[in-house]
């Protein structure tokens, strides 16, 4: 149960997608190269001056939002302080262990608050709105990006590429094992010679191949890649049972009636191997976020700037030996980790549900 509630919490986020992230943009990707690689629960003070029209997304559909992000309307400048003087803004320049000296910045009140008007009228507009304390609850990246908010949006990429690799390794193995299984003779020594080869290699030198085959490493050619080197587990469980149930009283009695073959596997035979589909599907679940995450890391998998987990643990295994290297490698480590124990946890309560006889925790 607590696999459970872990992976219904990571569904809800990837579900909410860029809309619950303190950094909505496009794949969390707006990164301030003065806070790079700062820890767990910094705080800066934020000049957020408003971008011409030009600039701006132009499109600001919720649902575009949920999907894409919301591009910046603000470019975003971290300060040391300010002051009001007048119509100005005299803002002091940030100031870390890498900045160089710099002098203080002038700007007027109505560049800042994007608007004219009166210094009265345009001082809490820029003190409310303009100004803002900003709190990296899990620090920042090497590039200064929020890293709780790409943490959260590879959640997203994980379950997704699990799921489609789940339904993509269902579906074929259902059918490659179905034949198999049901038909024996030739075709099930064939495409069990099948299963064999495939199995015999390596899952990433599969999805290498994959992905020269279709001439591309985006987000979708790795779900499909991942989803394609995992059919040969369904297909052996499927040929397995079916080999059994075929000599059943039942699917003599649905030959005897003339039911067609098709119709038998799919109305009869496959519902009955509901519960260990079950099973291996949440196990195939853990195996592509694992598989992913792998690619990912040597650079094979979801490409820059999406936040893959296995991308940033690249990202922070290349600062090992830096003080921001160890929580940049933990916290998606953590997070890779949790998810794939999660689902390894409910397969085990799922199998010991659909086979009562089977001893509890073995």
């Amino acid at each position: 149960m607590l696999g459970l509630a872990f992976i219904g919490l990571c569904v809800l986020i990837g579900l909410a997608g860029h809309w619950v992230l303190p950094d909505n943009s496009p794949d969390a990707n707006n990164g301030l190269v003065q806070l790079q690689k700062e820890p767990p629960g910094f705080a800066a003070t934020i000049l957020r001056l408003p971008l011409p029209d030009s600039a701006r997304g132009a499109n600001d559909n919720i649902f575009r939002t949920w999907q894409q992000g919301r591009e910046p309307r603000f470019r975003d400048s971290p300060i040391g302080g300010y002051r009001l003087v007048g119509d100005s803004v005299l803002v002091e320049p940030y100031k870390n262990h890498s900045a160089l000296a710099e002098k203080p910045r002038r700007y007027s009140l109505a560049a800042v608050a994007g608007r004219p008007g009166s210094a009265a009228e345009l001082r809490p507009i820029v003190e409310q709105e303009r100004i803002i304390k900003r709190t990296y609850w899990l620090g920042t990246d090497k590039a200064g990006r929020d890293e709780l908010s790409r943490l959260l949006l590879g959640t997203r990429i994980s379950l997704g590429i699990g799921l489609v690799a789940v339904l993509i390794s269902l579906a074929l193995g259902m059918l490659v094992g179905a034949l198999a299984g049901y038909l024996g003779g030739w075709v099930d020594s064939m495409l069990l010679g099948l299963m064999t080869v495939v199995w015999s290699i390596p899952g990433i030198m599969l999805v290498i191949a994959i992905s020269l085959a279709l001439d591309s490493k985006g987000v979708w050619t790795s779900f499909v890649a991942v989803g394609l080197t995992m059919w040969v587990d369904v297909a052996r469980v499927v040929r397995g049972q079916m080999l059994g149930l075929r000599e059943k009283t039942f699917v003599e009695a649905g030959r005897v009636l003339g039911l067609p073959q098709s119709r038998l596997i799919v109305r009869h035979l496959l519902p009955n191997m509901t519960g260990p589909l079950i099973v291996i599907a949440t196990s195939n679940f853990a195996a592509a976020i694992l598989l992913e995450a792998g690619l990912s890391f040597l650079g094979l998998g979801v490409q820059p700037p999406a936040p893959s987990w296995g991308l940033m643990v690249n990202e922070g295994f290349q600062l090992l030996g830096t003080e921001a290297g160890l929580w940049l490698t933990l916290l998606p480590g953590l997070a890779i980790s949790l998810l794939v124990l999660s689902f390894n946890l409910l397969g085990n309560g799922l199998r010991d549900a659909y086979d009562p006889k089977t001893p509890l925790g073995s």
